[in-house]
């Protein structure tokens, strides 16, 4: 985790206390017990009590999780039995709510009240989380009700303009005197190891620089702000000084342009990009599909196979990503399935 983690610079500020166990360095009783038995995070949701002696709930893992009257958690290893019927259950009541087969029959919205339910529950308990001054809206049954009932009839309007349909997207070359940087991110499950990569391109569309770097252990996002501050690093020391960025990961186009509202600090890979966007030197930011990032993406899970985590610089191509250089190109273009507005 040591590795992922930005040399620190004067300008940064004084080193804050944080702990490890939770995405917003803020201690919790439970990432503390989850931390002592190397457990995945909880899902947040509501619990199922037993009064008075306690309650229950299931873990992402699948085990099942008993809290006594004193806040004590502890794992029930006689219980360990009945996790596969209860996830079992589970999963039917999911696809009962959604099949209209619990609750209301007569009722055909019930399953986009469901959804809608279960998908702002979630998105509150993010935003409580990460965002500090959101407070939960005490009206939430009004407000779910709502969005379903718009959602129907959005979706059964006759006049409805949106309706899906293939677009073909290929990666485009940068204009005339510019020269592309595609990078990405990368993050294996079975490593426990994110990796980065980018290309840099000209108006011809040939290659200029490529690279990969394994990072050690950090999440998609972040990897994928590795990939971008390496290549911007990389372009401003070989002068290429008029530089157009392209990532697949809209969040991250987001945060760096500010279109994205972000709580408390940046993340320091942030402020490092958005420090060297006040070099003298025109950088230009757009968002792609990942078809359209296929090489950058091929480099950045190439970096699982180096053999150290220093930053492999390639002046020629792998001969393994021959053949998608070749398709971008010639501008070759996959299918991808969205909706459009008419």
């Amino acid at each position: 985790m040591v590795l992922a983690l930005p040399a620190p610079k004067n300008t940064d500020g004084k080193d804050n206390i944080g702990w490890g166990g939770t995405n917003t360095r803020k201690f919790t009783v439970q990432s503390a017990y989850e931390s002592q038995n190397n457990r995945a995070q909880l899902i947040e949701g509501v619990w199922i009590e037993f009064k008075p002696l306690f309650g229950w709930r299931l873990m992402r893992g699948c085990s099942l999780i008993i809290v006594g009257v004193n806040g004590v958690l502890e794992l029930l290893p006689p219980a360990l039995d009945a996790i596969e019927t209860l996830k079992l259950l589970f999963m039917e009541w999911i696809f009962k709510n959604i099949n209209h087969q619990l609750g209301d029959t007569r009722s055909k919205k019930w399953s986009t009240i469901f959804l809608v339910a279960c998908w702002l529950m979630w998105m509150w308990r993010n935003k409580k989380n990460f965002e500090e001054d959101f407070k939960r809206p005490t009206d939430a049954t009004y407000i779910i009700l709502k969005m379903a009932k718009d959602i129907d009839n959005y979706t059964h309007h006759p006049l409805n303009p949106r309706q899906r349909e293939n677009i073909f997207i290929g990666w485009k070359r940068p204009h005339e005197g510019w020269v592309k940087l595609n990078c990405d991110g990368a993050y294996k499950d079975s490593l426990g190891l994110a990796g980065c990569g980018g290309l840099f391109r000209n108006s011809d569309g040939r290659w200029l620089k490529g690279y990969s770097h394994k990072i050690g252990t950090c999440d998609a996002l972040c990897a994928e702000m590795w990939g971008m501050y390496l290549g911007m690093q990389l372009a401003w020391r070989h002068n290429f000084h008029h530089l157009q960025v392209e990532s697949d990961s809209k969040t991250l186009i987001d945060m760096i342009t500010g279109k994205v509202k972000i709580s408390g600090n940046p993340p320091t890979l942030i402020r490092r990009i958005q420090e060297l966007l006040k070099l003298n030197w025109q950088v230009h930011f757009n968002h792609t599909w990942r078809e359209g990032n296929r090489s950058a993406d091929w480099l950045a899970n190439f970096s699982f196979s180096l053999d150290s985590f220093n930053t492999l610089v390639m002046e020629t191509p792998p001969s393994e990503i021959s053949s998608l250089l070749f398709d971008d190109f010639f501008e070759a273009c996959m299918p991808r399935n969205i909706y459009v507005t008419l």
